[in-house]
């Protein structure tokens, strides 16, 4: 009897061990399916997790420490029916193996391009990764984007990424000790704050590549062209050829696709017989931010840049940023990767709206200065708010 009673309570245990197992499973997925546990790893000797940020709107923004990477962004459409709305994948594995992406990473030490990576700092030249056309982008390809950031998530809105550049480290000069500040505010917006210092004079250019699709990510080979979207812009920075280094003026967009002054949609002009499109295989240029614009969300200097509607789901996004640019990139190199929830990412699936200061600016006299020097702090700011139509 004995022997029975001491088997029948082993198979309860177990029974109940298994069942407690299955629901800390379920209860560690998040809003949008992803796992903890998927994402926790060592890479390059650090630790690797996932970081769930939440409001009390039911807003959920899902991020991991390698490449400081946005994985999923949660949020309702008009019915209120959550989907996340950024491509991404379902496990680090998925960042690991598909070399060269940048899906919600986090881009330094320089974001978008210098002709021939080569910079003069201080009176002394210095020679950069050339991962592009012959030309530097993101940093090369050891960038930001590939790093793991030491993480402290503060509170359940916040999460605190720090990042050590060493001197040298893809040829740009000085120590720059990065922070970057993910909060999910009530009001359903992401804002994500950039600051560092140098031991050196350095250049610095920071941002998120993060691809929205608001209609929802999930949906099978999505496209944006039914995006609608508007431009607090008057003017656009045009490019020499396909390796998209600035021509070095500032050009109207007046009579131009580039004139999203009014809202049109994406797939609208975005195969048009013009020579800058031609060269971006679509938009892949950066917008002068109107600095004559009013100060937005009580905050000196960030202005509303752009607005995105999705006519379907209803769902808004508006992008605000302290920065003179914002580069419009409608994913026109995406080559059909599979990614989470077995969803793919096809040619123009999703848009990036990164803050920045202007291409190639080191090298360009007519643009803002990216130079950082000992006992200056950089600072920049960008905010995606969403809201549904």
């Amino acid at each position: 009897m004995k022997t029975k009673f001491f088997s029948l309570l082993l198979t309860s245990i177990a029974t109940m061990c298994m069942i407690s197992c299955t629901q800390t499973a379920t209860e560690t997925a998040t809003k949008s399916g992803l796992k903890k546990a998927d994402f926790q790893t060592t890479v390059n000797g650090k630790a690797v997790d996932l970081y769930v940020l939440t409001n009390q709107s039911g807003m959920e923004v899902c991020v991991t420490n390698y490449g400081g990477r946005i994985v999923s962004v949660m949020v309702p459409d008009k019915d209120g029916n959550y989907q996340d709305v950024v491509l991404g994948f379902d496990s680090i594995g998925g960042y690991l193996n598909n070399a060269g992406n940048n899906f919600g990473a986090l881009i330094g030490r320089y974001g978008n391009r210098i002709e021939n990576g080569k910079i003069t700092v201080d009176g002394k030249e210095y020679q950069l990764p050339q991962n592009n056309y012959g030309h530097c982008l993101h940093g090369g390809d050891e960038g930001y984007f590939v790093q793991v950031w030491d993480a402290n998530q503060v509170d359940e809105h916040t999460l605190e990424l720090t990042y050590t550049d060493p001197d040298g480290f893809a040829g740009f000069p000085g120590t720059l000790k990065v922070k970057v500040t993910y909060t999910l505010t009530e009001d359903n917006a992401l804002a994500i704050d950039y600051s560092a210092t140098t031991d050196k004079e350095t250049i610095v250019n920071l941002t998120n590549h993060s691809f929205f699709n608001l209609e929802g990510a999930q949906k099978v080979t999505p496209t944006v062209y039914n995006h609608v979207l508007t431009m607090n812009c008057e003017q656009y920075i045009p490019v020499q050829d396909a390796g998209a280094i600035p021509t070095g003026e500032r050009a109207s967009v007046e009579g131009t696709p580039f004139d999203f002054r009014t809202p049109h949609t994406i797939g609208e002009r975005i195969d048009c017989d013009d020579t800058q499109i031609v060269y971006g295989a679509g938009y892949d240029h950066c917008y002068v931010v109107n600095q004559a614009s009013a100060d937005q969300r009580g905050m000196k200097g960030l202005k509303l840049v752009a607005t995105v509607e999705e006519p379907k789901s209803g769902r808004v996004m508006k992008a605000y940023t302290n920065e003179p640019g914002m580069q419009l990139y409608t994913g026109n190199f995406l080559t059909g990767l599979t990614g989470a929830l077995g969803n793919t990412f096809p040619r123009r699936s999703a848009l990036c709206l990164e803050s920045q200061k202007h291409p190639d600016s080191i090298n360009q006299p007519n643009f803002e200065s990216p130079i950082l020097c000992p006992g200056e702090k950089y600072y920049s700011v960008c905010v995606y708010e969403f809201s549904t139509k």
